[in-house]
């Protein structure tokens, strides 16, 4: 029973992370100016890469 919570737990942390990649540009248009959107933009897909990676890691491992 441990290992199915975990897994869902952790294929919920690897699907943020999959949607911080892919919607990084909508996200950073809402929330900065025009000037910050590139470069919030590469950190959203950085954050959301490293994010996928700690899930996949917990799916493994469980």
């Amino acid at each position: 029973m441990g290992k199915i919570i975990f897994r869902l737990i952790g294929a919920l942390i690897l699907l943020i992370g999959v949607i911080l990649i892919y919607d990084a540009r909508i996200i950073t248009k809402k929330m900065f100016g025009f000037g910050d959107q590139n470069e919030a933009t590469s950190g959203f897909k950085i954050l959301g890469a490293i994010i996928s990676i700690i899930g996949s890691i917990i799916i493994y491992f469980c």
